[in-house]
């Protein structure tokens, strides 16, 4: 999905300009230039806001979610009055604004308790919308333990069934995916798997967990693996979405022309990646093929004279 470009830009950096004018200085046209469409896109910036009122459960929640998405993220300060369920404009614009394409809003009410809104956008519009209610959270700083080097790209893992038979639930976990995953690799190295996050559904409720992998001696080739838990640790109450329709969703997964592998004719590959091809000959026929001179094979001479009478086929 692409992000967006826009707005304006810090005055200390001497390129103050709006997406309508041009740059007037070169560190401007740089940012411009980046922000425009690319056929493979920069890794996903996400930011991080809070409502009118926050909790002290919340505020420690933000604060380690937005450790896992360092450096990839931007926190900003102070309260908005922001109602991303009723009124998503806001949000629009500061996503302009820094060129983010994931966002995550925390707010504390007394209906809605410890409340998390994590969303994403395509094209400058919201493309889906997911509000969570924090329960049993447990912060980076109550498991004891090294913990996981900024920048790590987690191994995700969803566990139930309910992932891949409700429709709200595959979205959300197609967004929640969008949101921790970084950037795209062709290959993984295993002792870069230092990082797991795991998501179980159970009924109306994702349990998060987050896991430090240790690769033990095992006295052969392969590792023993170990998972300790490293936080945080939190269950997240489904409450309300705003999901985007199939078609538009599909529209903002479509990919560049340019991205698609082209097919080469009578050329495939089977489910392990072998490739196979196929090539086409004319009959032939076996009789008048050359093999090997052998005195015992040798026609004799009523032999030739029969098949010399013999109509050629055409």
């Amino acid at each position: 999905m692409a992000t967006v470009e826009q707005t304006f830009h810090h005055h200390r950096h001497g390129y103050y300009c709006m997406l309508d004018l041009q740059p007037i200085t070169h560190k401007g046209k740089k940012v411009l230039q980046e922000r425009e469409p690319k056929l493979i896109e920069n890794t996903k910036q996400s930011i991080f806001f809070h409502g009118r009122s926050t909790s002290e459960t919340l505020r420690k929640c933000m604060k380690d979610l937005f450790q896992l998405k360092k450096p990839d993220a931007l926190p900003l300060k102070g309260k908005h009055d922001i109602l991303p369920m009723e009124d998503s404009s806001p949000i629009e614009t500061s996503a302009k604004k820094f060129d983010s394409s994931l966002f995550f809003f925390g707010s504390h009410t007394k209906k809605r308790p410890n409340n998390i809104v994590i969303g994403r956008l395509y094209d400058h519009q919201i493309l889906d919308l997911v509000e969570f209610g924090v329960e049993n959270f447990k912060s980076l700083e109550d498991y004891p333990g090294d913990k996981i080097p900024i920048g790590t790209k987690p191994c995700l893992l969803f566990a139930g069934p309910q992932f891949e038979l409700d429709p709200t639930l595959k979205r959300t976990k197609n967004l929640l995916v969008d949101a921790f995953q970084r950037e795209t690799v062709s290959s993984i190295r295993l002792q870069g798997l230092e990082h797991v996050i795991m998501f179980t559904t159970h009924e109306n409720k994702i349990f998060m967990r987050s896991y430090r992998v240790l690769l033990k001696k095992s006295g052969t080739r392969t590792p023993r693996v170990e998972l300790v838990e490293i936080g945080p640790s939190m269950d997240l109450t489904l409450r309300r979405t705003k999901l985007a329709s199939d078609d538009l969703f599909k529209i903002a997964c479509k990919k560049p022309k340019e991205l698609k592998a082209k097919k080469v004719k009578n050329i495939s590959k089977d489910v392990f990646g072998s490739k196979l091809g196929r090539v086409h000959i004319k009959q032939q026929d076996i009789k008048r093929l050359q093999t090997r001179k052998m005195k015992g094979l040798k026609k004799t001479r009523q032999e030739k004279l029969r098949h010399k009478k013999q109509p050629r086929k055409s």
